[in-house]
């Protein structure tokens, strides 16, 4: 059972007090009896001497016999006068005279020598006895002395024996245990009621206090305990108090470190996954569940490798989590192909069951893209800065072994050195055209841009060209007036790229058409109108495999036809990065039924004209 301290302290109060009362009850009834009894015992004793001189004569007469009436109205006498029961015994315990059995009932009395007091009376001259009387009934204090010594005229008449019943002893103790328990009562009741009292106003300040721990621990801020006196209550609530202040600023510390903290993992760009000792989930972050497609809810509380499977990775947390060690390694998903990089460390205690290991992913896809494209760019730069070079040297060392004697071979070898120099400059200047596009040193006019006119105007450029492998160029212009924002000159560099490679890659007597039209079926964040050109062709045609490649550097379908035509490589990366620069988008598509089509979408212009960057945006 469990009780408050509020009814501990009342009912152990109540059970000391019942105790204390009940133990001096007794020893109060114990002394009156007591008292009560010392004073029958010396009446008694006075009584049977006094009886025991009025009967011995009747025993000393020499040779003479007490008739038996006699006897018996004598000790009634006595009785009467003592106001006492008075009984004559002989020595072998027979009743001859009994104050309270007629004289006639003394034979049906049964033998006395058995009754304590008599056998001590017998022994050594008195005895005593408290008993209830088989005769009477009564609780009775019996007292018994020698009355005369065994004689041949009476003999066997020795003991007498007075006996007072203790019924006004029992009664003044009933009294006086009523008394006690009217008294006892009542000082129970006031000493329960006390006690509540006392134990409410004890417990009052300790409920209050509960109250509070409790709020406290569901949360609730600002609980404070009015202090109300000095003892060590008031003591324990203001300790309780300052120790509610501190708990609170701890709890907003705690609070705002963990919003920092989430908010730091929210807004890192890295995957992060914390286990604890045995590999089971206890935090992880927004960009991990984008890399491994988690959901928050189903990840915490799990182990890992239910989340993620994953050999590499497997390896690695277990290698982490055995040697309590920080590690790293690189992880390739599939069948995305992510390349992540994985950075682990230990935290937490220094006791096994008190740390964690927080994993950091780093997603360097785009590094490790970018260093390939790096490394092919190398390599194509070196391939195609050494093939002209290549050329060009064996035409000069030709040329010192003696062609320059022969006019004809120098004027020969000397045209191809030219032709291969160009060549080499047409290179140069793409790259540093580009490279400049790339790090924002080209900066873009916004302007409005006619684009009948600027297509006409590229067409007329390249016109020439075409006629000379006797192609036909188709210009299907609406009748609506297209302007957009940009940068002509830029722009006519676009569509002159993308004509030039329309003529080469298409054999004599070919098909070329640029067209507009409205591309409102287009989606834009943010909503724009934009314009959609298509350069086609009829020429040999994009494999599909190759078109989502052609707009690297120095990618080639055919290199050897490429570098026959005149190509270097880098035309088609220029178009992308002019396109982007103007906010718009670029693609090849197949065209049918053979040959290409480039699909270019530029924004409608707006109001304003400004100089933009590809980098900045704005000069």
């Amino acid at each position: 059972m469990n009780l408050g301290i509020r009814w501990k302290v009342a009912l152990g109060t109540l059970a000391a007090v019942f105790v204390g009362l009940a133990v001096a009850g007794w020893l109060v009834i114990r002394s009156v009896e007591q008292t009560e009894l010392s004073r029958m015992a010396e009446t008694l004793e006075t009584s049977s001497g006094l009886a025991a001189m009025t009967l011995r004569p009747l025993f000393d007469q020499s040779g003479s016999t007490v008739p038996g009436p006699l006897l018996h109205a004598t000790v009634r006498d006595l009785s009467q006068q003592a106001h006492l029961r008075i009984t004559v015994i002989r020595q072998d315990g027979t009743v001859v005279a009994d104050s309270a059995v007629p004289t006639e009932g003394l034979a049906h009395v049964e033998n006395h020598l058995s009754r304590p007091e008599v056998a001590q009376a017998l022994a050594s001259g008195r005895g005593m006895d408290i008993r209830a009387s088989q005769t009477t009934g009564e609780r009775t204090y019996y007292v018994a002395r020698l009355l005369s010594a065994s004689t041949p005229a009476q003999p066997g008449i020795s003991v007498i024996r007075l006996g007072l019943p203790l019924t006004s002893i029992d009664e003044r103790v009933r009294h006086i245990q009523q008394d006690l328990a009217t008294a006892f009562g009542a000082a129970f009741l006031l000493a329960m009621t006390l006690s509540l009292w006392v134990s409410r106003n004890l417990t009052k300040p300790l409920s209050e206090m509960a109250a509070a721990a409790r709020q406290l621990a569901g949360g609730t801020p600002g609980v404070r305990l009015v202090v109300s006196s000095t003892d060590e209550v008031g003591l324990l609530a203001q300790t309780l108090n300052q120790m509610t202040d501190q708990l609170e600023t701890k709890i907003k510390e705690v609070s705002d470190d963990r919003a920092q903290l989430l908010a730091m993992l929210i807004a890192m760009v890295e995957g992060v996954m914390v286990l604890d000792y045995r590999g089971t989930v206890v935090q992880v972050n927004p960009a991990l569940e984008r890399m491994f497609s988690l959901e928050l809810t189903e990840s915490r509380g799990r182990h890992y490798a239910e989340l993620i499977r994953h050999e590499g990775l497997t390896a690695l947390v277990s290698s982490v989590l055995q040697t309590r060690s920080g590690q790293g390694g690189e992880i390739t998903l599939s069948p995305s192909g992510r390349c992540l990089r994985v950075e682990a460390s230990i935290a937490g205690g220094s006791r096994e069951q008190e740390a964690c290991a927080v994993f950091v992913f780093h997603d360097i896809t785009e590094l490790r893209r970018l260093e390939k494209i790096r490394k092919d760019f190398v390599a194509n730069v070196s391939h195609e800065l050494r093939t002209p070079l290549t050329s060009i040297k064996g035409y000069v060392e030709a040329l010192l072994d003696g062609g320059k004697d022969e006019p004809a071979t120098a004027t020969a070898f000397l045209e191809i050195i030219m032709r291969q120099s160009n060549r080499l400059n047409l290179i140069l200047d793409d790259l540093l055209q580009l490279s400049q596009i790339e790090s924002g040193q080209v900066l873009f006019r916004r302007e409005p841009v006619d684009l009948r006119a600027l297509l006409e105007r590229t067409v007329a450029v390249i016109k020439p060209l075409a006629d000379k492998k006797h192609h036909t160029i188709e210009l299907s212009l609406p009748d609506e007036y297209w302007v957009v924002e940009g940068d002509e000159e830029r722009l006519v560099q676009v569509f002159i790229n993308l004509l030039e490679n329309a003529v080469k890659y298409t054999p004599d007597q070919g098909r070329i058409s640029m067209a507009i039209r409205n591309a409102t079926h287009l989606r834009t964040t943010p909503p724009r109108a934009m314009i959609e050109i298509v350069v086609a062709d009829s020429g040999i045609g994009i494999p599909e495999a190759d078109r989502p490649r052609v707009f690297e550097r120095f990618y080639r379908v055919d290199k050897a036809r490429s570098r026959e035509l005149g190509g270097t490589g880098l035309g088609l990366a220029i178009v992308k990065h002019i396109v982007e620069a103007h906010s718009g988008q670029v693609w090849v598509e197949g065209n049918t039924p053979r040959g290409s089509r480039f699909v270019v979408h530029l924004p409608v212009a707006q109001e304003s004209s400004t100089a933009v960057s590809t980098e900045t945006g704005s000069r």
